[in-house]
């Protein structure tokens, strides 16, 4: 009698299978991440995926590429999107500054100051204005969905001693990425720029090519730098890590309304998802750091405003010599004092 109802039960679960993979879903979405698994962008694709096919009811299907299968850097799998054999791709502003050069403005120092305020204007009009310029300047090919964090804030961190004020920056090389605004800011704060692969950041820590970057603790402690010598970090938040999820216009606008629904309610789903991932992972990152023998400095009020203050001619740099750079900047400036307006009367109204 068991055997029998093991069978009939089996036997079940095979049909039910086989009737579910005969149903094709109507719209199949390939999205990409040049990351791994560890990372938020993966924990911001897994929630999307779930949320997408489950509310489309199947109709949507979402197939995740993890690393560089499709695609191995921003300008490649940027063309991907355009030409459609690529859906849903995440990049860095970096990754994306060759064809969007405004992009960079989230990498402008010091214009946002919590996650709260940067989570309230990365959630409004301010991604819908950035939207809007990318269909232009990409022929209405490339469509910004969202734009969530991936890796907290980047802070100052060295191999030679505590970066208190802007004064202790003096001298010091500074690894940056091959684009004019990070030089400039590190350059602004009287440090050296020095642009280095990201893989061979390691290294040049050991043999002291570099002396400090610009990372978020979880890149700091997942490659390993404190082995290279990397032992000070500064949190003075200078810049948001953002994530620009793109998509092609095409697959979405080709797509019924109800299905596109879906899957901008899916976006804001991951959007969510790697708002709250970066803070969850920073927490053993940083007590990794201190227990490693890392100076972990959280500079004063006064010291802050002492680096926001050294770095403001970046920000003329920026509107001068970027393309729609004082389109976008006068953009986000709005939008982090109504963020500020909103927030600060939010919590005034919690306090009572």
């Amino acid at each position: 009698m068991l055997r029998t109802m093991v069978k009939t039960v089996a036997l079940s679960a095979l049909m039910a299978g086989t009737a579910l993979s005969a149903y094709a879903a109507d719209y199949k979405i390939r999205a990409t991440a040049n990351s791994n698994e560890n990372d938020e962008d993966y924990d911001g694709l897994v929630v999307f995926k779930n949320y997408v096919e489950a509310a489309s009811n199947g109709a949507i299907e979402v197939e995740l590429f993890i690393g560089t299968q499709l695609c191995s850097n921003g300008a490649e799998c940027l063309q991907g999107v355009a030409d459609g054999s690529i859906d849903v791709y995440i990049s860095t502003s970096g990754g994306a500054s060759g064809l969007f050069p405004y992009v960079q403005v989230l990498d402008l120092p010091y214009l946002m100051a919590d996650d709260r305020i940067a989570e309230h204007v990365l959630s409004g009009d301010f991604t819908r204005a950035m939207r809007q310029m990318a269909l232009e300047d990409s022929g209405d090919a490339i469509r910004l969905m969202t734009i969530g964090n991936t890796g907290g804030w980047r802070n100052f961190a060295n191999t030679k001693r505590r970066v208190a004020e802007p004064a202790d920056m003096d001298g010091l090389k500074i690894r940056t990425v091959v684009a004019d605004l990070p030089q400039e800011l590190v350059k602004a704060l009287g440090a050296a720029p020095t642009p280095i692969p990201w893989p061979e950041l390691f290294t040049s820590f050991q043999t002291g090519v570099v002396e400090g970057s610009k990372n978020g603790i979880t890149d700091i402690m997942g490659m390993k730098f404190p082995d290279a010598g990397l032992q000070y970090v500064t949190l003075d938040g200078h810049a948001y890590m953002g994530a620009l999820w793109w998509m092609s216009n095409k697959t979405f606008m080709d797509m019924p309304e109800d299905m596109r629904q879906v899957v901008v309610d899916g976006f804001y789903a991951l959007q969510q998802a790697t708002f709250a991932s970066p803070k969850r992972k920073s927490i053993q990152a940083y007590e990794d750091f201190v227990a490693g023998g890392g100076d972990l400095y959280v500079p004063t009020p006064d010291q802050k405003a002492a680096f926001k203050s050294a770095a403001e001619p970046v920000y003329d740099w920026f509107k001068s010599n970027v393309t729609r750079g004082d389109e976008i900047f006068t953009a986000l400036t709005e939008a982090v004092a109504e963020a500020e307006a909103d927030v600060n009367a939010a919590r005034a109204a919690d306090l009572n």
